[in-house]
């Protein structure tokens, strides 16, 4: 009888062996769903009353880049969400230790990425074109646009050459909402500009080591992002959450 039990028990061994090895992303993704039916993030995006604000997708990658980046030395994430346009408020910035949106604004992209969208996206000096991907926030500084605050690109090829850029937060007359009138807000030569009554309390908040992200659900940037890679098929995700929560998608 124990010799039985034992080849029974040695039969069926390797056949649990090769399902754990050849998982696919489909059972993958499904797996990211919790018992209680929620996808990771999800409770969070509840928890603040995002729903029909903020894109769920985008506020999803913003929250799993926010959790690997170590070098963070604050709890605030600011998410810049490209999928909207220019004339609607595409920059959120949430207190993750509190749980509480802090701030909500409309914020220009690069005037060579596109009119009211954001749709092209650079690394490259000179091309004045907007960088996706994740960044920690520096230092505070006085310059020719007032009072900015640099950025330090984290992703090698994608916005690593912040700096080199000159890529920074600051308000600009061309980024305050009244301008949103003749059809969308005015672009900048790459910088997230901000609407200048708000540049200065967004700026103080997020300053000093925080997590910015700028998403525009673009297959090249998810390709190449040493942060989000593996990311689970959108496609996948949007047909896994049902009901209320499809207000927020894209």
């Amino acid at each position: 009888m124990q010799k039985a039990f034992l080849f029974l028990f040695l039969f069926f061994l390797p056949l649990s062996n090769v399902s754990t090895r050849t998982a696919t992303p489909e059972k993958n993704a499904i797996a990211a769903i919790t018992a209680s039916g929620k996808i990771d993030g999800e409770q969070l995006f509840e928890d603040m009353q995002l729903g029909g604000v903020v894109n769920f997708l985008a506020f999803r990658q913003a929250v799993a880049g926010y959790n690997k980046i170590e070098k963070k030395s604050k709890s605030i994430l600011t998410l810049i969400d490209f999928t909207k346009p220019s004339t609607e408020k595409r920059l959120f910035v949430f207190d993750m230790k509190e749980k509480k949106l802090l701030y909500s604004s409309v914020v220009s992209h690069g005037k060579n990425s596109g009119e009211n969208y954001a749709t092209s996206f650079s690394n490259e000096v000179g091309s004045y074109k907007s960088s996706l991907g994740f960044y920690l926030t520096g230092s505070t500084y006085q310059g020719k646009n007032g009072y900015s605050l640099l950025l330090d690109g984290l992703e090698k090829g994608i916005n690593d050459r912040a700096r080199e850029r000159a890529i920074v937060v600051h308000g600009a007359a061309y980024a305050n909402p009244s301008v949103c009138r003749s059809g969308r807000l005015g672009r900048s030569f790459g910088c997230p500009a901000l609407p200048q009554n708000l540049t200065k309390p967004i700026i103080n908040t997020i300053k000093g080591g925080s997590v910015l992200f700028i998403y525009a659900n673009n297959k090249e940037y998810m390709a190449k992002s040493s942060i989000l890679p593996g990311q689970q098929p959108q496609e996948l995700l949007s047909y896994a959450r049902s009901g209320e929560r499809n207000k927020s998608l894209p």
